[in-house]
């Protein structure tokens, strides 16, 4: 029997045992705010244990963690590294759920309900279970296999991967990195991830004057203010530098066509397919929409502040401050109005206050189409799932930019079980055949890739 087939056999005689794991890590509270990471690092830690890998934590905060374990702590070789977040984001109204979100509850055995399932306690519970076999069937390999197991990751990162790479893992340069967010497009098969957008908040608010509404004429309305500034956001492309997308759309119709019969097919479910269609011009296209506002005190009253956030989405050559430079010069040169870092001033004053937060720049492999690596890990995938995936970019930021843009490892991809649409969503779930196909591959993929 082949290292190959001992890796599926051993995939298929224990997927009760994965799927009782799987769920014991989704019960596992880790909602962020405020964290809670360490409720699942323990669990790692325990599960690594029983095949002799020791997990180094790394504790901060209230109950967080950041992990790292190492398949045979040789950095000398390739050097393979798997990343995921044990952090989710709130449950919202629980009434709202059919099940408790951290029940796990399994459906008809073909899938598992509850937050995380998909965004990302899928992906990072394969990863671990891939580390596990790998080890278990002591294969001799070239290089090591580093498990990073990052919390922080819905709000920014900043306190997980982006802690681990500037301190824990600051000394290993990893040769390949794969982070396993979800990566399915249903009804499409599996996309490869090369590249995500940029992401920031600008909390913006118009400083009036308040009067009686009675006699709006001697104040000035902070929400017609709000409401002048959101008409004009359609010129903001005016004052930002020009930049191109990393891949047109033409040629990323062609890439995501490739898993297609055939051409015609693909533009006829183009056609038919909306969503589709609006998914790809968001990978060629800065964004931005206004997601939160609030104004006013009391009914009979012209307010005199009214708050707004807009959410921007970057390509991956877009500058943060060439972002918040345009949108000054707009208010400034497009409104006439004043742009101020702070809210301190007299009560008549009129200006507009603007606060950028949560600012993380888009990355893309520029050199992907020259790495035989992915080209192996490509042709796994379409063993694996028994359909051709494609190649694409995220619409939305991941921490792989803090791999790439400061050439930690720019040979970063996304790939992970679960379908995107589901991700954050009331009644959150994963195909269990959709994960235990990806312990497959991310362990194929590290015996393959690390061999000697």
């Amino acid at each position: 029997m082949t290292i190959k087939e001992q890796i599926t056999n051993e995939i298929d005689n224990n997927r009760e045992q994965y799927i009782d794991f799987f769920r014991k890590v989704v019960q596992a509270d880790s909602y962020n705010p405020s964290g809670n990471e360490l409720n699942v690092g323990i669990l790692i830690e325990e599960y690594l244990k029983s095949v002799d890998i020791e997990s180094q934590l790394f504790p901060f905060g209230d109950n967080r963690v950041n992990l790292i374990a190492s398949l045979n702590n040789d950095n000398k070789g390739k050097v393979l590294l798997y990343n995921g977040h044990m952090d989710v984001v709130p449950p919202g109204n629980e009434e709202e759920w059919t099940k408790p979100p951290l029940e796990a509850f399994m459906k008809r055995k073909r899938y598992i309900y509850g937050r995380g399932t998909t965004d990302m306690k899928g992906g990072l519970v394969a990863m671990v279970i891939a580390l596990k076999i790998m080890k278990s069937l002591d294969i001799e390999l070239s290089g090591d296999l580093i498990l990073n197991a990052v919390a922080d990751e819905e709000t920014g990162g900043i306190l997980g991967t982006k802690w681990c790479l500037d301190n824990a893992l600051q000394s290993i340069k990893p040769t390949f990195t794969i982070i396993g967010e979800p990566t399915g497009l249903n009804p499409l098969p599996k996309a490869i991830i090369l590249g995500e957008k940029g992401h920031l908040y600008l909390k913006v608010i118009t400083k009036g004057i308040s009067c009686h509404a009675s006699m709006p004429n001697m104040g000035k309305n902070a929400i017609y203010m709000m409401s002048e500034l959101i008409e004009n956001l359609k010129y903001l492309n005016q004052y930002i530098p020009d930049s191109k997308p990393p891949i047109p759309l033409k040629i990323l119709k062609k890439l995501l066509s490739s898993s297609f019969p055939g051409t015609e097919i693909f533009e006829r479910i183009l056609g038919e397919q909306p969503q589709l269609s609006h998914l790809l011009q968001s990978l060629v296209q800065f964004s931005y929409s206004v997601t939160m506002i609030n104004a006013g005190i009391k009914g009979n009253v012209v307010p005199d502040t009214c708050e707004a956030l807009i959410d921007i989405r970057l390509l991956p050559e877009q500058k943060i401050e060439g972002i918040i430079e345009g949108f000054n010069n707009l208010i400034k040169k497009k409104m006439g109005y004043e742009v101020r870092d702070n809210l301190l001033g007299k009560p008549e004053d009129v200006y507009i206050y603007i606060e950028a937060s949560d600012a993380s720049e888009g990355s893309y492999w520029d050199e992907w189409e020259d790495s035989k690596a992915l080209e192996e890990f490509f042709d796994i995938v379409e063993t694996i799932y028994k359909k051709k995936p494609f190649y694409l970019l995220y619409p939305a930021s991941a921490d792989a930019h803090y791999f790439r843009n400061d050439g930690y490892c720019p040979q970063t991809i996304l790939f992970g079980p679960g379908s995107a649409g589901t991700a954050h969503a009331v009644n959150e779930f994963i195909e269990i055949e959709d994960f235990l196909k990806a312990i497959k591959v991310y362990t194929l993929f590290a015996y393959n890739y690390l061999k000697k």
